[in-house]
């Protein structure tokens, strides 16, 4: 973000409260949310989302709420993979206290670097939810179709492979009547290829018909055909959109 350091770390806080709050079937947040999750008063959020407005973050409307754009939703995802990244290794390798857990996160997500990120994700076998809360971790931004291929190449030694141009979504965070092509799937390769089995490979096109409510399944049509998968496995698998 081309903001200096104190701001880059406000509007990343503001990115990812965004994110978590925009879950309605528009994708609309109002001001008064994000002043109470925050914790700040309504006129330092108007001051910043007007900010983040101009630098082609988010869209804002007064008196209407702020939505993310492409740009924004990029950094959205990243910070928030990097904060339940920590949370998952200050949690379970470090044993740190729940309590404590979401804070540290919260101080460490702003400095942790890309490449740190990476390599966290492998040391913790590529997780697929927060311990906080079960929340779903976004999709990393490398150009590869699951997580066996970003294993193999990193022990060749391959560090520079680009990133991938387009934000992805899990189809667990899909909403009703969404359109999208698998890009991603994260898991080892008995994941991958209980997922072949289902018809679910990189490339595929699917539409989600159905997510059922309290964790359960989550109906897509597949190739024409329906078929209802586990919340478990939802989570696993990136689409990018494509209505």
């Amino acid at each position: 973000m081309v903001l200096c350091d104190n701001m880059q770390k406000s509007a990343q806080d503001y990115l990812k409260t965004i994110y978590s709050l925009s879950k309605n079937e528009e994708g609309i947040v109002n001001t008064t949310d994000i002043s109470q999750k925050l914790d700040v008063t309504p006129a330092s959020v108007t001051e910043m989302l007007k900010k983040l407005s101009e630098e082609g973050y988010i869209k804002y409307s007064p008196y209407h709420g702020s939505t993310l754009t492409e740009k924004g939703l990029k950094e959205a995802q990243k910070v928030t993979r990097k904060h339940r990244l920590l949370e998952s290794f200050l949690s379970n390798v470090l044993r740190i206290g729940n309590d404590k857990v979401h804070q540290e996160a919260c101080q460490m997500e702003h400095t942790l670097s890309d490449e740190a990120e990476e390599s966290l994700c492998r040391l913790l076998n590529h997780p697929d939810t927060c311990p906080d809360d079960g929340k779903t971790i976004p999709a990393c931004d490398l150009p590869f179709s699951n997580c066996e291929e970003c294993v193999q190449l990193h022990k060749k030694g391959l560090e520079q492979v680009g990133k991938r141009d387009k934000n992805l979504v899990s189809i667990k965070d899909l909403k009703n009547g969404t359109y999208g092509k698998i890009s991603f799937i994260r898991g080892e390769h008995k994941v991958l290829q209980r997922l072949l089995d289902m018809g679910l490979t990189p490339g595929t096109q699917i539409q989600v018909i159905k997510v059922a409510p309290l964790d359960g399944p989550v109906e897509i049509s597949v190739r024409s055909s329906k078929l209802a998968i586990g919340q478990n496995i939802a989570c696993n698998v990136f689409v990018e959109i494509t209505n």
